[in-house]
């Protein structure tokens, strides 16, 4: 146990030291200034941009805006093709059918909005060439489009020109996400991930009856999954397969390269905005909820379920229900919050599992989305309840709120409002109508309150673009694949449209000068500030449907 946790502790210490010069690193990738790096990355991206016939103009918000959807829906409708074709297409040497319709739509909105939900079982369900030129090709541009509205929000919010989409795009794949994941890569396969095109090998037990074991080119899909904030699994059960995360350096690494990125952009947004301290006080803010969060859900799995302590079953056994052996509990647990915290949805555990209030501090933070984040799109998020704690903050002392100085008025609060209030409006209606027709709720596994905890994890996981799922869940049906289709798109593409507009806003305001009476954001204070507009704007949301589920199962162990 004790070795344990300071394994823990030691790798968060890894992440904490790696964040800043990654940080800086991201910054001066979307500097349009001339750099050392241009000699060899500028060469690849003119190609790119004379292939696909790119200007290199600045754009308003608007034409990001619409630029980033229309791109992305038409991957969506592309790679939708690909998967119902795949049965009659090359490279699939174990003859996989073409997938269903409504599953189809549901895995090419999943993978192309970074949500990676999976209602299809991994190594079954698709193709090799569904795997490569499907799912890892929206494996990269995902995450590349969520960076790119980052920084271009970022851009917005000192008063600069947006940028350019498909330079954002280009340069956030070849300068960020693929020079990382082609390293990793290779540090996956040396640890023991297979790398191969070889079909589904046949092999004879010592029983002597056939067993069929799945291969693929893994190591390629397994790092930017996790760079990526993806989490898919090319196996049906994730990063608990042994050929996924063969052993307990994997795992550790995976869990960096989740961090990698959120962790990073704090100190990208300060770097950015001229003032470190800005990026400094939001990236300990979250780590002072992660750790608390994390170290809750240590000591609650670790306590062990009562009912099972009255059967004769230690705390320790107890706690191993649903976790792999290899990891142990500590390690699993510490995966399940990193990978809910980054939005990532990679599991080495079955969530189903886990203890009522570690299910819900899972749940949790993909509910708020900010305890880091995903790449890009958590971070905007961030960023949405920094400005909701400087309104807070104007109307405590009776002044228009100012956030570098420009004035936070109606318009941008209307559109900050209507990016709040999408999110319950998705998970809670969503929930609703799946525990209300039988649709939903036959696909509940467990009833009552463990029942309603499956369903609003589903819809969370969705609409948060997270991905993971607290499983037991029937939800390969038409209903759950069309509604959670539906949800990802929504989560997906609302909040960048509206932020993207309230950064258009800002950025063609006057600066306004700063005076004693100006409300800084580089301090402690704001920090604390920060944390308590989360927790009351974000967490009371949900708190009903959370005593609903989670809670209630709880309060009856």
């Amino acid at each position: 146990m004790v070795l344990t946790l300071i394994s823990i502790a030691f790798t968060l210490l890894i992440i904490f030291l790696i964040a800043k010069p990654v940080g800086l690193y991201i910054a001066s990738v979307f500097d349009y200034q001339h750099s050392k790096m241009d000699k060899f990355f500028l060469p690849i991206e003119k190609l790119f941009y004379k292939i696909g016939g790119v200007k290199e103009d600045n754009q308003s918000w608007k034409q990001y805006a619409i630029t980033l959807v229309g791109v992305n829906t038409f991957m969506i409708l592309l790679v939708y093709f690909v998967f119902r074709l795949q049965g009659v297409l090359p490279l699939n040497p174990s003859n996989i059918a073409g997938m269903d319709p409504t599953l189809a739509f549901n895995t090419a909105i999943s993978f192309m909005t970074n949500t990676n939900l999976q209602h299809y079982s991994g190594e079954s369900g698709l193709s090799y060439l569904s795997q490569l030129i499907g799912i890892l090709f929206m494996m990269f541009v995902a995450p590349g489009t969520a960076l790119a509205v980052a920084i271009a929000f970022i851009r917005g919010l000192t008063g600069k020109e947006i940028g350019n989409f498909f330079v954002d795009l280009i340069r956030s794949i070849t300068r960020v996400l693929l020079p990382i994941a082609f390293i990793t890569s290779f540090i996956f396969i040396a640890l023991g991930v297979p790398q191969t095109l070889d079909p589904t090998i046949t092999a004879k037990t010592i029983e002597g009856i056939e067993q069929h074991i799945a291969m693929g080119p893994v190591g390629s899909f397994l790092s930017i999954k996790e760079l990526g904030n993806n989490g898919g699994g090319f196996f049906g059960v994730n990063s608990a397969h042994p050929f996924e995360n063969p052993n307990a350096i994997s795992n550790v690494l995976q869990i960096i390269l989740m961090f990698l990125l959120p962790v990073a952009l704090p100190y990208t947004y300060g770097k950015m905005v001229g003032n470190l301290k800005q990026g400094r006080v939001l990236f300990v803010s979250m780590a002072m909820i992660f750790l608390v969060f994390l170290g809750t859900s240590l000591y609650q799995e670790y306590k062990g379920n009562p009912a099972l302590n009255e059967l004769g079953i230690s705390a320790e056994q107890g706690s191993m229900e649903g976790k792999e052996v290899r990891f142990g509990t500590a390690q699993s647990i510490f995966y399940a919050i990193t990978t809910t915290a980054t939005e990532t949805g990679a599991v080495n555990t079955m969530h189903d599992t886990l203890t009522p209030l570690t299910g819900m501090l899972a749940l949790s933070n993909m509910l708020l989305n900010i305890v880091f984040g995903g790449v890009g799109a958590g971070f905007v998020n961030i960023i949405m309840y920094v400005m909701i704690a400087v309104f807070l903050s104007g109307l405590m002392v009776g002044r228009t709120p100012e956030y570098f100085g420009k004035k936070i008025e109606g318009k941008e609060m209307k559109l900050i409002a209507l990016t709040l209030l999408i999110s319950p409006f998705l998970i809670l209606g969503g929930s609703a109508l799946a525990l209300f027709t039988p649709l939903g709720s036959d696909g509940i596994s467990n009833p009552g309150y463990h029942g309603i905890t499956q369903v609003l994890y589903e819809f969370t996981s969705s609409a948060a673009n997270n991905g993971s799922g607290f499983e037991g869940l029937g939800d390969a049906t038409p209903f759950w694949n069309i509604s959670t289709g539906i949800v990802m798109f929504i989560g997906r593409f609302f909040g960048f449209v509206t932020m993207l507009a309230v950064a258009g806003s800002l950025a063609s305001k006057r600066l306004v000068p700063e005076t004693v009476g100006t409300f800084k954001t580089d301090t402690s204070l704001f920090g604390i500030l920060f944390i308590v507009a989360v927790f009351i704007v974000g967490a009371l949301t949900f708190f009903p449907v959370l005593v609903l589920g989670p809670v209630a199962e709880y309060l009856t162990l």
